[in-house]
């Protein structure tokens, strides 16, 4: 049995990319930030050698695990991008975003296939924008549309004005709109509830753009291998290649979940999405929250760690940054870190700067021998394996 677990923390990029200045990211660094919180305790991930990536100040002697610096070559800095990529799939082109809302004819074909209007139709964050737009929604029925500097076409409403099933087939209603030349990466339900000011709940839920060719999951799942999704990779890639799901409304539950996959039986690779990193704290300008919520991942981990069988590798990584200081809300253009750990994996090993995040594809790839095919990457492993 071979079980790999890739866990993705939302958003912890570790620097700009040298072509940042051009996506505004210029001095966008999230770790730097997050760590420097007095709330950041993370000795885990210390000890694995996260501070000794390079570009990274802080390092310890001797680091569990080996370790690299991955930069991105798709042209992007969103979530679906940045997960396409470090499963093998290398975008050349931006997917689209909307810095002036979406165009009319987007937003009358919406209205009519749903029969409810719209409305904003703008950049707007998605806390502020039901607070602007939320009280007009529940008295009028309409449905908030707005996006992002990301490539989203986000839809938010009242739970007891529009059900959740309800706003889902709206949202599978903007997918089949949002195609072709306006295939934005992700259209995403957000809901809210309550009493003004709302709030937003837990049954948020992405349906993205399907990858435009196989990614390392078609290629495991093909061969027989399991892959496992927590958290919102499946809805990343479609359920493309995906053998079994377990969505989940938090970090905490994410990697409770995650620890709970060491005790089954499987055989191939458990990808897992920690979206509140991005979700509830580095789009929100929340340096103390995002400190707070890496110190809890960094204590699940020990836990994590601990429970490992022999067999077992774990990779830790991120799909771009999102730096809590900088003016914008947004995604940050950044390098990401990567660790590799487990026993059959060499300790302190650097890998030093990679040019793409699909390193890692390759690398999965070729722990369970399977070809890498059409994916991109330069796998790691023969630099890395201990035996």
């Amino acid at each position: 049995m071979k079980r790999v677990f890739l866990i993705v923390l939302d958003s912890l990029g570790i620097g700009a990319l040298p072509d940042a200045k051009s996506f505004g990211d210029e001095d966008a660094n999230t770790l730097r930030v997050v760590s420097s919180n007095p709330n950041c305790n993370v000795p885990n991930l210390t000890r694995l050698g996260l501070f000794n990536v390079d570009g990274v100040v802080g390092g310890v002697e001797n680091p569990a695990a080996s370790y690299a610096r991955l930069g991105e070559l798709s042209m992007g800095k969103d979530t679906t991008i940045g997960h396409w990529e470090m499963a093998g799939v290398v975008s050349d082109k931006p997917l689209p975003t909307y810095p002036n809302g979406f165009p009319e004819e987007i937003i009358a074909e919406f209205e009519k296939l749903t029969g409810r209007k719209a409305l904003c139709n703008k950049p707007y964050s998605g806390t502020e924008v039901i607070k602007d737009y939320g009280v007009e929604q529940v008295e009028t029925g309409a449905l908030i549309v707005y996006t992002s500097a990301d490539s989203v076409f986000q839809v938010a409403a009242h739970e007891d004005v529009v059900p959740v099933p309800e706003l889902y087939r709206y949202c599978e209603i903007a997918r089949s709109i949002m195609s072709g030349e306006h295939g934005v990466g992700r259209i995403i339900a957000r809901p809210f509830n309550g009493e003004y000011p709302f709030m937003r709940t837990a049954n948020r839920h992405d349906f993205s753009l399907a990858p435009p060719k196989d990614t390392m999951l078609d290629r495991l799942s093909s061969e027989g291998y399991d892959v496992l999704s927590v958290g919102k990779i499946v809805d990343i890639f479609c359920s493309k290649g995906i053998t079994e799901s377990y969505r989940t409304g938090s970090n905490k539950e994410g990697m409770e979940r995650t620890i709970s996959l060491l005790d089954k039986d499987f055989n191939g690779l458990c990808f897992v999405n920690l979206v509140d990193f991005d979700m509830k704290y580095g789009h929100r300008n929340d340096v103390v929250g995002y400190a707070k919520a890496l110190s809890e991942f960094d204590e699940q981990l020990g836990e994590f760690i601990s429970k490992m069988a022999p067999s077992d590798v774990l990779i830790i990584t991120a799909d771009h940054g999102c730096d809590p200081v900088t003016p914008s809300t947004d995604h940050s253009r950044e390098y990401v870190p990567m660790l590799i750990y487990g026993s059959g994996i060499k300790q302190g090993v650097n890998l030093l700067t990679r040019p793409s995040f699909s390193d890692i594809s390759a690398t999965i790839l070729e722990i369970f021998g399977v070809d890498n095919g059409t994916t991109n990457g330069r796998s790691f492993l023969k630099e890395v394996s201990a035996k």
